[in-house]
């Protein structure tokens, strides 16, 4: 288990990057043959993807909700995820295409993603008492004062 970091943290990144979440859904869970291939295809392309630092992955988490698996991960651009979904030679327009063929129909496995462009400077992370995570694990991981505004990190004014 990562140690807690006293005290206030924030993220720290250069430029401009991505969040991607993608996940996805047990709609019948008692159905393992289903979603079973869509469940290990992830793995595979993170452990592609952290041998292979130059497609542009900075980092990942995930988490569980009832019966949804969802991942959020941080790309240094739109073109870094977008070679990486579409080139042949990379581990996930395959698996994309086997979804698509063989259970996308169904609906027992349900899929998403939601990709979101963040331009340099207009994001704010806060860390109170947390171990490394999030953007800070992708990025880096920073101290921050104790009177720090959101409004301020966010340049909002």
């Amino acid at each position: 288990m990562p140690p807690v970091q006293p005290g206030r943290h924030t993220a720290n990144i250069e430029g401009d990057f991505v969040v991607f979440i993608i996940g996805m859904r047990f709609n019948k869970p008692w159905l393992v043959a289903r979603w079973w291939p869509v469940f290990t295809a992830m793995p595979k392309m993170l452990t592609y993807l952290e041998s292979h630092p130059d497609k542009g992955l900075l980092g990942s988490n995930i988490s569980v909700s009832g019966l949804t698996l969802r991942l959020t991960q941080y790309w240094r651009s739109f073109d870094h995820l977008e070679a990486f979904a579409k080139d042949a030679a990379d581990p996930h327009l395959e698996a994309w295409r086997r979804y698509n063929q063989e259970i996308a129909a169904s609906g027992d496995v349900g899929v998403f993603h939601e990709t979101f462009k963040v331009a340099a400077g207009s994001y704010e992370a806060v860390y109170a008492n947390m171990p490394v995570t999030g953007l800070a694990a992708a990025a880096a991981h920073a101290p921050l004062g104790s009177t720090s505004r959101a409004r301020t990190r966010i340049a909002a004014d």
